[in-house]
């Protein structure tokens, strides 16, 4: 079946609802900081980086590559059906270092709201993520539950939409 203008490819908005959620996510981060945070979206992003945040007075910058699924009828189906957040990380634009994170993030776009988010050091992700499509890996994933009383291996970094911006700022402060 061909995609035809009547009707577009389930994944033909993915871009575009993927900028709309880094700039959601910026701006409450900005807000939830009482404008103690700034951030700074890319233009391209071609080495993984899509929001790169500082602390007000600072030169200090924390970059982070988000990855969003949608929590609906029509998105993700492991997410909406399973309560699984399934997230892929291409190896060609992940280069691990200290001031990258990862952020996945579950997103109700019908509230226009996140939540709940994993937000991962880089060199934890390349630890513990799995690796996928051959030697060397193409892919990585991370396959989390987001189920509240989950006891995964990415537990630790799963976050409320309230944490996010603290999270962000104890990171800074850690570089």
């Amino acid at each position: 079946m061909s995609d035809s203008p009547e009707e577009p490819s389930k994944h033909s908005g993915s871009g575009r609802k993927g900028k709309a959620v880094e700039h959601l996510i910026a701006a409450s981060c900005i807000l939830s900081s009482g404008g103690e945070l700034n951030a700074s979206t890319s233009l391209v992003d071609d080495e993984g980086v899509d929001i790169v945040f500082h602390r007000r007075g600072s030169s200090r910058t924390l970059a982070v590559q988000v990855k969003s699924r949608f929590d609906e009828e029509g998105g993700s189906t492991h997410l909406h059906k399973q309560g699984i957040f399934i997230g892929d990380v291409r190896t060609v634009t992940f280069q691990p270092r200290d001031n990258l994170y990862l952020l996945f993030v579950a997103v109700r776009s019908r509230d226009a709201d996140f939540g709940p988010v994993w937000f991962v050091p880089s060199h934890e992700f390349a630890a513990k993520a799995q690796r996928l499509n051959g030697d060397p890996p193409r892919i990585r994933r991370m396959s989390a539950s987001a189920k509240p009383d989950s006891q995964d291996q990415w537990r630790q970094y799963r976050l409320y939409k309230s944490d996010l911006a603290p999270a962000i700022l104890t990171a800074l402060d850690r570089l």
